[in-house]
């Protein structure tokens, strides 16, 4: 018997569209050999499902579950697509602990942690990984300015605590900008991160880990037209040059694909995860990672997979199998 898949989008935060997406090609990819593929698609409150052969029921939340014709079909694993909360910050998690529902995403404790920049930030500080100067700020705190660019100097970032796809970010160049550059951080998250500019080169570095076999994947250069990568970067075409893999020494790939293993391992982290890192200075710089990456035909791991010539099929397949084994063994 096939089992059946729950493909989890959509979410409450701006990622919301980067999540219907990503889902989107998941839903096309899976095995359907192998699994009956729904998607479920959650907006605050409202929770529904659709697939080829059902639309827009309601699940209910007390056990995941849809009724049709007074039959109902419970989930076998839940792979979850939602970029930002509930999906990415450990909400979501929790409710699939609850329920014993495998999950194909890191636990509840270790997306947590990661979704929030300054206590991922924090964290990796006693393993000694380098990081950009930073400071941040609550809703309410007093704002020093002076202060806050005697730490971060000029250009900085100014960036949502929990966020992703460059909502809320601003590259603040002058002092007179930082004000309206905290206004719009603030739109996002009660809680912001202003950060030191790094001058140098954005890599990133897709993985999965799973019981029996891992898979750091080739790194991609992003080279944004605009002045960071932007929302817009991430998401016009043109707009930015993706090069994976990455066109750069061998020494460096290994260094950032063993730093993006360990990283992966101090945090604890299952499923597919994308870490990403500036080299400035001959130095390489932690900055975040991304525990529910973008999975889109375009993004960012889905290249990185076919650059290692393995069929993002066999993939989801493994990291599903791998998440019911988690939960039953």
């Amino acid at each position: 018997m096939k089992k059946k898949i729950a493909i989890v989008a959509g979410g409450d935060s701006s990622e919301y569209i980067v999540s219907i997406n990503s889902a989107d090609q998941i839903a096309k990819v899976l095995d359907k050999e192998k699994y009956d593929v729904y998607t479920v698609i959650i907006k605050d409150t409202e929770w529904i499902v659709k697939s080829d052969t059902v639309c827009d029921l309601i699940v209910n939340k007390d056990d995941f579950s849809f009724s049709l014709n007074n039959q109902k079909t419970k989930f076998d694993c839940a792979l979850i697509i939602i970029h930002g909360t509930p999906g990415e910050d450990g909400k979501l998690q929790g409710y699939f602990d609850t329920l014993r529902i495998p999950y194909t995403t890191s636990s509840t404790l270790a997306s947590a942690l990661t979704f929030n920049k300054i206590f991922s930030k924090n964290y990796l500080k006693l393993f000694d990984i380098s990081l950009a100067k930073f400071v941040s700020i609550k809703k309410g705190n007093k704002i020093d300015k002076d202060e806050i660019i005697a730490t971060t100097g000029l250009p900085c970032f100014v960036k949502p605590n929990c966020g992703g796809s460059s909502f809320g970010i601003s590259k603040v160049k002058a002092k007179e900008e930082l004000g309206k550059a905290i206004e719009i951080a603030f739109k996002e998250d009660h809680e912001i991160l202003i950060e030191e500019f790094l001058d140098g080169r954005e890599l990133t570095c897709g993985l999965v880990k799973t019981t029996n076999e891992s898979f750091i994947f080739p790194l991609t250069e992003i080279i944004s037209k605009n002045e960071f990568f932007d929302y817009e970067a991430k998401y016009t075409e043109g707009m930015a040059e993706e090069i994976t893999p990455a066109q750069i020494p061998d020494k460096l790939t290994k260094e950032i694909q063993s730093l993006s293993s360990q990283i992966y391992d101090i945090f604890q982290l299952n499923g597919l995860v994308r870490i990403d890192f500036i080299v400035a200075n001959n130095k390489l710089y932690f900055i975040e990672v991304n525990t529910v990456p973008g999975m889109s035909k375009t993004s960012l791991v889905p290249q990185q997979i076919n650059a290692a010539n393995i069929n993002i099929k066999d993939i989801l397949s493994l990291i599903i199998e791998d998440s019911i084994l988690r939960f039953t063994s």
